[in-house]
C-alpha cells in the first residue's frame, strides 16, 4: 500500500508561529497550481513504477488546501484516480482552517472521496488566535464541525498548540475542555516549537517583542499544559497514541501513521517530501522554483537520496519511538548499548524486547532520541 501527501502552500495569513513552506499568493496562482500538481502525480508515478499502486491514505497538508478552487480539487483528485487504484477503505484527510469550510465547500469534498478533517482550531481564545495572526475566531471551529457532520464527515480532528501568546493555565484549560465538548474522535496537542524558522520563533530568540513574543508562556507554564492537556484527554477516552496525536479507539491517523512506522508514501506539491522503495527526495520549497521545471514536462524533484543500513536503523528508532507503542529493540544493534542508561533514568520503558518512551521522556523527546541515536562506541 501507498499513502500519497498533496502539499498546498496557500494562506489566508501567515501565522507568526508557522515554519512551514507556505506564504499568502495571490488568487490567481491557485488554478494553474492545481494543473501542476495533477502533473507532478501522473509524472512521479510514472518515474518511480507507481502507476497502477494501490493507495490506502491520502492526506492534503497545508497551507490551506480549503482554498483552492473547485474545479482545481476535483482535477487533481481525477489525476489521483486515473494514475492509483484507491483502496475501498481509503483514508483522504484534508487539513482546513476554521471558517473556510462552508456548505458548498463540504459537499465538494464528500463527492471527491474526503472522509476526514483535521481543523487547525490551535485555541478557543480568540486573544490567543489574534496574537499569532489567525483569521477565524473560537466559534468558527464549532460551527464548521457541525456542518461537517451534516454533510457525513465524522472523522474529525483539532489542534491545539500549547504556548501561544497570552495563554494561561486557565485559558488552556478552557481550550481542552471545549474541545473535548465537541466529542471529535481525534486530538492533536503541540507544544509551541520556537526556531528561526517562524516570525515568533525567531523574535523569541532574539529576545524581542514584536508577534507578542513577550506574552509567550514560559517553558514551565507550556509543559505543564502539555502534561495537564495529556491526563484529561486519557480521562475522557482519548488515548494517546503519539508524543502529540490522541484519538478514541478506530481513530488514529492512519496516514501518519504510515510516516512513523516507516511505510512508502509519495508526497507531491511544494516543500513536499516522499520515501519510496528505501529512498528519500522532496520537492524545492519556493513557488517557482516548483512550478518551473513542471510546465516543462519535468519532475522539480531533488536526487533521490538511498538509505544506508546505519541511517535505515536510526529511522527505525527515531520515528518508532515516536509512538506510544514503542519499538522492539534489536539487541545487535548499536543503539541497544544507550538503552539501560535512558531506563535508569526513567525516560525510556523496556518491556521484553520492546522500549517506548515514558511519559517523561514524551516530554524530553527532542532530547532523548538525540542521545538515543547519537553514535554508540563500541570497544
Amino acid at each position: 500500500m501507498l499513502g500519497l501527501y498533496l502539499a498546498v502552500p496557500f494562506c489566508r495569513s501567515k501565522c507568526s508561529y508557522c515554519n512551514f513552506a507556505s506564504q499568502v499568493y495571490p488568487v490567481a496562482v491557485y488554478r494553474e497550481y492545481c494543473e501542476l500538481l495533477a502533473r507532478e502525480i501522473e509524472l512521479a508515478a510514472a518515474a518511480d513504477g507507481l502507476e497502477g499502486a494501490a493507495v490506502d491514505t491520502i492526506y492534503w497538508g497545508g497551507g490551506t488546501p480549503t482554498l483552492l478552487p473547485a474545479d482545481g480539487f476535483a482535477g487533481v483528485i481525477a489525476a489521483i484516480q486515473r494514475t492509483f487504484q484507491l483502496a475501498p477503505d481509503c483514508e483522504h484527510t484534508v487539513e482546513a482552517a476554521p471558517g473556510t469550510l462552508n456548505a458548498e465547500r463540504l459537499d465538494l469534498l464528500a463527492a471527491c472521496g474526503v472522509n476526514r478533517l483535521s481543523l487547525g482550531a490551535q485555541s478557543y481564545h480568540d486573544a490567543e488566535l489574534r496574537a499569532v495572526g489567525r483569521l477565524h475566531r473560537a466559534e468558527a471551529s464549532d460551527s464548521d464541525i457541525t456542518r461537517a457532520r451534516a454533510t457525513g464527515i465524522r472523522n474529525l480532528n483539532l489542534d491545539l498548540i500549547a504556548g501561544l501568546p497570552h495563554q494561561t493555565a486557565e485559558s488552556w484549560r478552557i481550550s481542552v475542555e471545549r474541545a473535548l465538548d465537541t466529542g471529535v474522535p481525534h486530538l492533536s496537542v503541540y507544544m509551541l516549537e520556537v526556531d528561526d524558522d517562524s516570525r515568533l520563533g525567531h523574535e523569541l530568540l532574539a529576545g524581542g517583542e514584536r508577534y507578542h513574543a513577550h506574552f509567550v508562556p514560559d517553558d514551565d507554564l507550556i509543559a505543564d499544559n502539555y502534561e495537564w492537556a495529556c491526563d484529561q484527554l486519557t480521562a475522557a477516552g482519548v488515548q494517546q497514541y503519539e508524543i502529540s496525536n490522541f484519538a478514541r479507539p478506530g481513530f488514529a491517523s492512519r496516514h501518519n501513521e504510515g510516516y512513523w512506522l516507516r511505510q512508502p508514501y509519495l508526497g507531491c506539491g511544494l516543500d513536499a517530501h516522499s520515501f519510496i522503495a528505501n529512498r528519500r527526495f522532496a520537492n524545492p520549497d519556493t513557488l517557482t522554483a516548483y512550478c518551473e521545471p513542471l510546465r516543462a514536462g519535468r519532475l522539480p524533484r531533488t536526487p533521490a537520496t538511498a538509505l544506508t543500513d546505519a541511517a535505515a536503523r536510526e529511522e527505525y528508532y527515531f520515528l518508532g519511538l515516536r509512538r506510544t507503542a514503542g519499538v522492539a529493540l534489536r539487541e545487535d544493534d548499536p543503539q541497544a548499548a544507550a538503552v539501560p542508561a535512558l531506563v535508569a533514568s526513567g525516560l525510556l520503558r523496556r518491556t521484553g524486547s520492546n522500549i517506548a518512551l515514558t511519559a517523561r521522556g514524551r516530554m524530553l523527546s527532542n532530547r532523548v532520541l538525540a542521545e538515543f541515536l547519537e553514535p554508540v562506541v563500541v570497544p
